[in-house]
C-alpha cells in the first residue's frame, strides 16, 4: 500500500505566511488611522470654507480632487486669500470661476503683492472684473505686479485715455508683457497708412486685441489680400476706422466670403440691401455670421452652406439671429444642427412667424389635437395662407393666438356683394351746391 507523502514546510517560511496574515502593529495602525482623519477633517473644512465663498457642494468633490495642493496648505492662509479676493469686490459668481479655472490666484504672498500695487492705482478705478482678468492672466503667465506699474506708464506716455487702458486690461492682460518699442511700430504702421493718432487710439480702445497682431506676419499679408481682391487703400482705411474688428479677419476668410456672395441665388432686393454698403462690407458682415452660427456650434462648411441657402440672414442683425438659436435650442428643444436642412428658419421674423406658429403647434400638442408630429420644417416652411388653414382656421382658440402675434386681425373672406360694393364718399357743401345748380338747369 502506498504511503501518502505529507508536504513539510520549512520553520521560516511558516512564520513568514503566518507574519503576513497578522494585523499591523498597533503603532502603525495608530498614525495611519491619525494621518487619513486629519486629511478628512481639513478636507472637510476647505469644502466648508469654499462653500460660504460661493462654491456649489456638487462641484466642490471634484474642484477638491483636482487639486491636492490645497489640502497641503494653510487652511488659515485660504481664508485670508478669499477675504482679498471678496474686498476686490469681485462677483462671487466670477470667484468661483477664477479659483476653478485657475486656483492658484488662491496663494496669499501673491494676491497681497497685488492687493498693493491695485491700490497704486486706485485713481484709473479698475472694475472688478478687470481686476479678475489680470489677476487670471497675470497668475497663468507669470506676470509680476511691477510689469502693471511699467505698461500703465507706456500707455499714459501714448497718449491712451484712462478708458483706453481700463479697456486693455480687461480685455487683452496679456498686452502687459508687451514691449513699449513693439506699441510705437504699430503705431507708426498705422500712421503711415494715413490714418490719424487720434484714430488710432480710437482704434486701439475699441479693439484692443489688434496691439498683439504682428506687423510682418498679420497685418502686412491681410492689406496685400484686400489689395488683390481689387479694393483701394482709401476705402480699406476708411472702412478699418469705421471698424477696426476688420483686423481679426484671419487669411483668406474675406476671399471665401466674397465667393459666396457672387454665388448668391436670391431676389435682387435682398442682394441689393446686401450690398448697399459695398462689396467689402458685404463680405466683412459675412464673416460675422458665420463666425456666429460656429460659436453655436457649427462647422465653418455648414455656417456657409446656411447663408448660401439663406441670404437674408446677412440682413438680420447678429443679436436676432442669436436671439432665434436660443429659442431654438431652449425652448422648443431642437438642436442646431437642423439649421442646415431648414436655414429658412433664421430668414423668417421671429416675433410675426416664429412665435405664433410655436405658440399654436404647442397648444394643439397639449390639446392632442395633432394627429403626426410637427417638425421645424413643417412649422416654417409652410406659406401663412397653408399654415392658417391647416392648424388655425379649424380651431377658433387658435385665430386670437395667431393674430395676436402678427399684428393682423385674422378675418374669413368677404363676400362678392361686399368687395363689388360701390364705395361711398362724404358729401361736401360744394357737392351739394352742384347739386342743386344742375337740378334748377332741369326745372
Amino acid at each position: 500500500m502506498a504511503s501518502t507523502v505529507v508536504p513539510t514546510i520549512a520553520p521560516m517560511n511558516l512564520f513568514k505566511s503566518i507574519f503576513k496574515q497578522l494585523p499591523l502593529p498597533l503603532s502603525n495602525s495608530r498614525s495611519l488611522f491619525f494621518s487619513t482623519t486629519s486629511i478628512s477633517r481639513k478636507q472637510v473644512s476647505l469644502a466648508n470654507l469654499l462653500q460660504r465663498y460661493g462654491f456649489a457642494p456638487s462641484q466642490l468633490n471634484t474642484f477638491l480632487n483636482r487639486n491636492h495642493f490645497l489640502l497641503s496648505s494653510n487652511l488659515h492662509d485660504i481664508k485670508k486669500s478669499l477675504g482679498i479676493l471678496t474686498s476686490f469686490k469681485i462677483p462671487r459668481e466670477s470667484i468661483v470661476s477664477l479659483i476653478s479655472d485657475c486656483p492658484g490666484v488662491l496663494e496669499l504672498q501673491f494676491l497681497k503683492k497685488w492687493e498693493g500695487t491695485f491700490l497704486k492705482f486706485a485713481d484709473l478705478a479698475v472694475c472688478p472684473l478687470v481686476i479678475r482678468s489680470v489677476l487670471e492672466h497675470s497668475r497663468k503667465l507669470e506676470i509680476h505686479p511691477d510689469e502693471l506699474g511699467k505698461s500703465l506708464k507706456i500707455f499714459k506716455g501714448l497718449g491712451f485715455s484712462e478708458d483706453t487702458m481700463r479697456r486693455v486690461l480687461k480685455i487683452f492682460p496679456e498686452l502687459l508683457l508687451i514691449k513699449e518699442s513693439d506699441i510705437h511700430r504699430k503705431i507708426d504702421f498705422f500712421v503711415r497708412m494715413g490714418i490719424a493718432l487720434d484714430e488710432v487710439h480710437r482704434i486701439f480702445n475699441s479693439f484692443p486685441e489688434v496691439l498683439s497682431f504682428g506687423i510682418e506676419d498679420k497685418l502686412i499679408p491681410l492689406l496685400h489680400e484686400f489689395e488683390d481682391l481689387g479694393f483701394s487703400k482709401n476705402l480699406v482705411r476708411r472702412e478699418i476706422i469705421s471698424e477696426p474688428q476688420i483686423l481679426r479677419m484671419e487669411i483668406g476668410e474675406l476671399s471665401r466670403c466674397l465667393e459666396l456672395l457672387k454665388t448668391l441665388k436670391c431676389r435682387q432686393s435682398i442682394k441689393s440691401e446686401i450690398f448697399y454698403r459695398g462689396a467689402f462690407r458685404a463680405g466683412f458682415e459675412t464673416k460675422l455670421r458665420v463666425d456666429c452660427l460656429c460659436k453655436h456650434g457649427l462647422i465653418r462648411r455648414d455656417a456657409f452652406k446656411v447663408l448660401w441657402k439663406e441670404p437674408r440672414v446677412i440682413i438680420y442683425n447678429i443679436e436676432d439671429i442669436e436671439k432665434k438659436i436660443a429659442f431654438l435650442e431652449k425652448t422648443m428643444g431642437v438642436k442646431v444642427g437642423c439649421l442646415v436642412e431648414v436655414p429658412e428658419y433664421l430668414g423668417v421674423s421671429f416675433e410675426k412667424q416664429i412665435i405664433p406658429r410655436y405658440t399654436v403647434i404647442e397648444h394643439l400638442h397639449a390639446k392632442g389635437a395633432l394627429g403626426d408630429e410637427v417638425g421645424l420644417k413643417g412649422m416654417i416652411n409652410l406659406s401663412r395662407l397653408r399654415f392658417y388653414n391647416l392648424y388655425v382656421k379649424p380651431y377658433p382658440e387658435c385665430e386670437k393666438m395667431y393674430g395676436r402675434f402678427t399684428g393682423v386681425k385674422i378675418q374669413h373672406p368677404k363676400g362678392l356683394w361686399k368687395v363689388f360694393r360701390a364705395e361711398r364718399h362724404p358729401e361736401t357743401k360744394e357737392d351739394m351746391e352742384n347739386i342743386k345748380s344742375f337740378m334748377e338747369g332741369l326745372l
